[in-house]
């Protein structure tokens, strides 16, 4: 009985002790729990907000204040870093309030998810695809929305991360001598990238790269290899005859046209 006794106490400390948020939390009163879970997110305490909107979704499920528990529901994902989660909730909430006011905001959330996914350039970068894409989407659904210039501009900011990592990975690939490769780099950088400010270092570096491939080659090979390495020449003599590297580019030229002259001698 004494043991019973203390039992039936300790539990009735432990109810005592039981937390506010613990309280509405087992409630089971749909109501009190969703106006918990507005107050905790209008506080910024978006980690206890999300877990009371989980526990009332199923109640409120195609009522009226569906529209309001999804929109803070998928911001408190966004809100506390969990952007794959936010990426989907704010897409759920697009397709399913269609023609809410809040719409368009969410379409743009999602994308901008996969914008804060997007991880430094020399990390995997499918996040920045994803999020150019869904930018671009973006723009092209809401022509005259004022988020398109942050969506053009964050678009620019990803582009020049994808392009300092295929810079980085043609001058890895110079480092080690591996050369075809390097060409084979550089020329895709250019292709993706037609606009960039390297353009003239990019194919000083091919012409380098191609010079050198040429140089190293079986004997066979080396006539051909150079004649491909004048014809790089031309092409950035055409483009970059301005340019802080024309002189140096020069040289490789006439090393190239020397090369040449003794094969064709021998």
């Amino acid at each position: 009985m004494k043991n019973f006794s203390i039992i039936i106490l300790c539990f009735l400390i432990l109810s005592s002790c039981k937390t506010e948020f613990e309280k509405i939390r087992t409630s089971n009163d749909p109501e009190r729990i969703f106006n918990a879970a507005n107050k905790y997110y209008e506080n910024g305490d978006y980690m206890k907000a999300q877990t009371m909107y989980e526990l009332v979704i199923p109640f409120y499920r195609g009522k009226e204040a569906a529209e309001d528990l999804f929109y803070n529901y998928a911001y408190t994902h966004y809100n506390t870093g969990q952007y794959i989660l936010a990426n989907h909730y704010f897409k759920s909430f697009a397709k399913t309030f269609y023609n809410s006011p809040n719409r368009e905001e969410c379409e743009f959330m999602a994308a901008f998810s996969n914008v804060q996914l997007s991880p430094n350039h020399k990390l995997d970068q499918s996040y920045s695809q994803t999020a150019i894409e869904e930018l671009q989407q973006f723009t092209n659904r809401y022509p005259e929305s004022d988020r398109v210039q942050e969506c053009n501009d964050l678009i620019d900011e990803i582009r020049l991360k994808l392009e300092t990592k295929a810079f980085e990975q043609g001058q890895l690939y110079y480092n080690l001598n591996e050369y075809l490769s390097a060409i084979s780099a550089f020329d895709n950088m250019i292709k993706d990238f037609p606009d960039t400010k390297r353009a003239a270092e990019v194919r000083y570096l091919v012409l380098k790269s191609s010079y050198e491939w040429a140089k190293k080659s079986i004997y066979t090979k080396r006539e051909e290899r150079y004649n491909e390495t004048l014809k790089r020449f031309k092409q950035f003599k055409t483009k970059h005859a301005r340019s802080e590297y024309f002189k140096d580019a020069q040289e490789i030229e006439k090393k190239t046209l020397e090369a040449l002259k003794i094969i064709s001698n021998v």
